[in-house]
């Protein structure tokens, strides 16, 4: 084959009938192709620009717009083009990733509110399914609980309102939109329940946001966190702690096909539970549950946290300790109130630092197994919710 742009003949024949001699190049013959590729790149990077765009944490006024316009971009592109989609933050998964089916999930943004509205306030998630089925769960649970209070909901991760929007043309609330839609439909009373664990970071974002809007209502009132109040270290627990302890574990022995905690440790087995962790002073929690299992005698139980804070909460400690305990098998599973994307890829997923991979690399585990349930579709967990609402409502 000659070499690039080297000149090499080619008999053409002519528009009638008689054959020319053309001198052309390599380059020539290819230029078609290259030109396609050079497209296929410049669709993609579109995508991934607009992608970009709204994987932000700020709403802006043209956010709703840009997220129909990625949409859009994105349906007209080739299956090929859209492997070809990478950006700072986007790649092929964003519009991709199958994660249920979107018309099941009620936004709960709508008008028509009257004098009390009870505010679900919840990070979010734009996996479907954990979304109707974890944040969905809670909400129900409090709809039915309090049929005179309209429940509404609102999330604080733009990133995820906006990825929801554009994916599946879903618009939910941020706090700040909730608040005004409630103060625009002439709301007197909103009691906040926030979705969140502890009083860590999110909570008293929360808080600092509520206070703006105080005087737009006659009262504005947040409840407790699912795990009530933090303590001072890690050997405080409390009754909210405790029930999410019993209630998770139930759960995960039930799922795993054991007749009771006491016979899954017979067998070997160990249930790690996951949760996001913080550098926040509220780390504390962890331990403080960690602490709660020993005390219910929970001998295989051991919590974990994504983020390795506090330290003995991180993954490789975790390993060391299911290991000195002498346990074979192991069954992961989130400490969260939805199974995200930190439970299906953080704990879940196949690549080589997710938490399945690491047990099962470390080579001292028979199996290594998962759960992907959020706390929010526990109905003894949806029951603390709906205390801790009730305290305020009362």
């Amino acid at each position: 084959m000659p070499a690039i742009d080297e000149p090499f003949q080619l008999a053409l024949l002519g528009t009638k009938g008689k054959w020319y001699d053309h001198e052309v190049t390599v380059s020539d013959v290819t230029k078609g192709e290259a030109g396609e590729e050079g497209d296929d790149m410049a669709k993609a990077k579109k995508v991934a620009d607009l992608i970009d765009s709204i994987y932000v944490q700020t709403w802006t006024k043209e956010t709703d717009s840009l997220c129909e316009e990625a949409k859009k971009a994105w349906d007209e592109l080739t299956d090929e083009q859209k492997e070809l989609v990478e950006g700072e933050n986007a790649d092929p998964d964003y519009f991709g990733n199958d994660t249920g089916d979107a018309s099941k999930d009620d936004p709960l943004n709508g008008d028509d509110i009257g004098e009390n509205e009870l505010l679900v306030v919840s990070f979010g998630t734009s996996f479907n399914d954990s979304r109707s089925e974890d944040i969905g769960g809670v909400e129900k649970a409090l709809a039915a609980a309090y049929p005179d209070w309209s429940v509404r909901r609102a999330f604080t991760a733009q990133i995820i309102i906006n990825h929801v929007n554009a994916r599946d043309a879903e618009k939910i609330d941020n706090v700040d939109q909730a608040l005004q839609r409630a103060a625009d439909n002439g709301v007197k009373n909103i009691v906040v329940q926030p979705t969140h664990l502890m009083h860590g970071a999110e909570y008293d974002e929360l808080v600092e946001t509520l206070d703006k809007y105080s005087d737009k209502f006659e009262s504005v009132k947040i409840a407790e966190p699912l795990l009530g109040e933090v303590g001072k270290d890690a050997s405080i627990s409390n009754e909210d702690k405790e029930k999410v302890a019993k209630a998770l574990a139930e759960a995960a022995v039930k799922e795993a096909g054991y007749d009771s905690l006491e016979a899954a440790g017979e067998d070997g087995t160990a249930f790690v539970f996951m949760g996001h962790g913080t550098s926040h002073k509220a780390n504390v929690t962890y331990s403080q549950m960690q602490t709660q299992m020993k005390e219910l005698d929970y001998k295989n139980v051991f919590i974990g946290t994504v983020e390795g804070l506090p330290e003995e909460t991180e993954v490789n400690a975790v390993i060391d300790a299911v290991k000195t305990a002498g346990y074979k098998k192991v069954i992961l599973r989130p400490l969260m109130v939805v199974a995200g994307d930190h439970a299906n890829n953080d704990m879940a997923g196949d690549d080589e630092d997710s938490w399945k991979s690491l047990f099962t690399s470390d080579g001292s585990f028979e199996s290594v197994d998962c759960q992907i349930s959020g706390l929010g579709r526990i109905p003894e967990v949806q029951e603390i919710y709906v205390s801790h609402a009730g305290e305020v409502i009362d």
